[in-house]
């Protein structure tokens, strides 16, 4: 029998996992990392959070046998989640209109809403902003749905086209699903305000879309309430809606694949059916997800003392996160560029649009070993008091040459 494998045409990777590996095979001593969204910290250090030490040697000295977890997780990781994402006691929770399954990643929770919408709305239509963080159009069109682009960037005004946004919304058939970035848009970094986030929220109930919102950074925008507000906007208006969220980068657990999935209805007495729904799928895909990380994030996020120790930890990310953006529009503008990069400073999270073309990126990367997107994404999270000076010149050549 001839292999049936000898007709797969060549897979190009995604452009982030590309330069990655191109990065990874750059033998210079200098090269640097502003592509992949990993939060480092003063010294380029991916760290260790203190609360995650903490609870990993205490979960490690209960020794607990690895047994396997349930389909969805254990109750009190769902319920921490759902703390994090409505608040507690609010009325989505104690009305029980929601059902959080364990994911693997943030991405895994992505990939059980796909298949579930792909049972109950078979014909949609999946609506990714554009530009939009690049698995997004894959995950929805690998489940069998047409992708379509709604406006999003303006690269005058290094902002969001949110009127032009909403025109197209409307242009949508009923029924279609709407992928919304909660907070720190990636790749962007420009998010909504409160007040377009109200108007977005009606926007999609008169036209009777469906939402299904991204929140990997929650608490590296503004604050962990300030990051969740769409998300508690949607539950409020009793609404269906999911939800992905994502441990990767608060947690600063990357390879650990921690994620959830959330399902929102505005009527609880559907809630178990859609539930068993997901897990019906989750089963059939990976059948149990995996339990270290889970429970670490679980004991921090139930154990007061740990919580509050990761929440400093986690302000003090954003904190430098912020700083960083600060320092670095503030140092190109003063290097007279021809335009004012001031419009860093409003951006949100681990990523900027940074306005460089793709022809300075590439230069980047040959001349300099600074590894950017072609799209001038730049992760900010990766610059430090260390590095910032030699990125500020880098980009000033290639603007100037």
């Amino acid at each position: 029998m001839q292999s049936p494998f000898l007709h797969i045409p060549g897979t190009p990777l995604d452009p982030i996992m590309a330069l990655f590996e191109a990065y990874n095979h750059d033998s210079r001593p200098e090269k640097l990392n502003l592509v992949v969204g990993v939060y480092t910290d003063e010294n380029g250090s991916i760290p260790i959070l203190d609360s995650v030490r903490s609870a990993e040697q205490e979960w490690f000295a209960q020794g607990k046998p690895k047994n396997y977890r349930p389909i969805e997780g254990t109750p009190g990781f769902r319920r921490s989640v759902q703390d994090l994402l409505f608040g507690e006691d609010s009325e989505v929770i104690t009305d029980q209109r929601a059902a959080t399954l364990q994911s693997v990643g943030g991405t895994g929770g992505l990939k059980i809403g796909a298949d579930l919408l792909k049972k109950v709305l078979p014909d949609a239509v999946v609506a990714v902003s554009d530009p939009s963080w690049e698995n997004h159009r894959a995950l929805f069109e690998a489940a069998g749905f047409k992708v379509v682009s709604y406006p999003y960037h303006d690269p005058q005004s290094h902002g969001v086209r949110f009127d032009s946004m909403c025109a197209f919304l409307r242009t949508l058939p009923a029924g279609s699903i709407v992928v919304l970035h909660a907070c720190c848009h990636n790749p962007t970094g420009s998010d909504l305000s409160p007040d377009q986030w109200r108007m977005l929220v009606d926007l999609t109930g008169e036209n009777d879309l469906f939402p299904f919102i991204d929140i990997a950074y929650q608490g590296f925008g503004r604050g962990l309430a300030e990051d969740a507000l769409a998300v508690r906007l949607f539950a409020q208006a009793h609404r269906d809606f999911l939800i992905a969220s994502s441990f990767s980068k608060s947690f600063s657990l990357y390879g650990e694949r921690i994620g959830a999935a959330t399902i929102v209805c505005g009527d609880p007495a559907v809630v178990s059916r859609v539930e068993g729904l997901a897990k019906r799928l989750v089963r059939t895909n990976y059948s149990n997800p995996p339990t270290h990380g889970a429970a670490i994030v679980e004991t921090v996020l139930r154990t007061p003392s740990l919580r509050s120790l990761w929440e400093s930890e986690l302000g003090h990310m954003r904190t430098r996160i912020r700083r960083m953006r600060e320092q670095l529009a503030d140092a190109l503008d003063r290097n007279d560029l021809g335009g004012s990069f001031q419009f860093i400073k409003a951006q949100n999270g681990m990523f900027s649009y940074s306005g460089l073309s793709a022809e300075h990126a590439k230069t980047l990367r040959d001349d300099f070993g600074i590894y950017v997107l072609d799209t001038g994404r730049i992760c900010v999270a990766a610059l430090n008091d260390g590095n910032l000076d030699r990125v500020v010149r880098a980009i000033t050549h290639v603007v100037k040459r």
